[in-house]
């Protein structure tokens, strides 16, 4: 059994401890709330988006822009010989398997791509997935750290641009997302979303119950407007990608946080009942000591 004094500096230590991790779960849960916030209100413009998209689209309109081209038309990836992967990842630990997560989904895909005879490259946003990938002696193609938990529609600007003009030009078949989709604060699954080519969505899809399609009064034409809204839609995707992965960051935290708050609370009751116990063990040798010597 381990001395009193040894036991109360292993008590200490778990109190403060438990204090920090309490503290940093308190901190998720806040920021978690403003970041589930501009989950909700990023969602409406992107299906508003794919409605126009949807009611604008025509096999005709399609075939003038680049960013509608599709790559094959036999099953998912047919066709795709250069495609880009965006890896999106926290630069921040203590969240539990979170990025781990997201690295394993990346790396499938790939191998999927690559399965595929695909040639692919690989894009990241966060320092822990820079860093793993530097493990793995894999070169990206480009990387970001700066961008953070409070991603602005800017970064997913600075991140589109070079791969909607890259796919215009035709240096790349296919560009994929992956990032966190946040479903709930204990729901966060990684998930790979194919951003480029544009999968026009159906009229009607999202539209939550309309009968029938709306009749807009297109001015200018709609060729002039999908221009416009096409690289505003891929603009957006991204950007639901940033903040989804950001509350799910957050929400990862809060959980891992609460999880170790509760298991140091059952390692102080442990060692508090260990403490007791060598305590009154000591207690009982003194006064058998002093009882033998009297």
């Amino acid at each position: 059994m381990s001395k009193p004094r040894e036991l109360k500096r292993r008590i200490r230590s778990v109190q403060n401890t438990k204090k920090i991790t309490k503290t940093m779960e308190l901190v998720s849960t806040s920021k978690l709330k403003r970041a589930q916030d501009r989950v909700v209100g990023a969602r409406p413009y992107a299906q508003a988006l794919a409605e126009v998209i949807a009611e604008l689209y025509s096999p005709e309109l399609a075939e003038r822009f680049p960013l509608l081209r599709q790559p094959g038309s036999s099953g998912r990836g047919a066709g795709v010989r250069r495609a880009a992967l965006l890896l999106i990842t926290s630069n921040r630990g203590l969240c539990g398997a979170f990025n781990a997560n997201l690295i394993r989904e990346a790396r499938r895909r790939l191998e999927q791509l690559e399965a595929q005879d695909a040639h692919t490259e690989l894009h990241l946003v966060g320092k822990k997935g820079v860093s793993f990938f530097k493990y793995t002696k894999r070169e990206p193609a480009s990387q970001r750290v700066d961008i953070g938990d409070r991603p602005a529609l800017e970064h997913a600007k600075e991140l589109a641009a070079p791969l909607m003009e890259r796919f215009s030009k035709g240096d790349l078949d296919a560009v994929d997302v992956v990032f966190a989709k946040f479903n709930s604060a204990v729901s966060t699954p990684p998930t790979t979303l194919r951003i480029l080519p544009i999968a026009p969505p159906k009229a009607g899809e999202g539209g939550q119950g309309r009968s029938k399609a709306v009749n807009y009064i297109l001015q200018p034409s709609a060729e002039e407007i999908l221009d416009e809204l096409l690289p505003l839609y891929v603009q957006n995707q991204v950007f639901r990608a940033l903040v989804e992965t950001a509350a799910a960051e957050h929400g990862a935290r809060r959980t891992a946080m609460k999880n170790a708050t509760d298991a140091g609370s059952d390692m102080l009751t442990i060692l508090q009942r260990t403490f007791n116990r060598a305590r009154q063990a000591q207690i009982t040798q003194e006064l058998a000591e002093i009882v033998g010597g009297a």
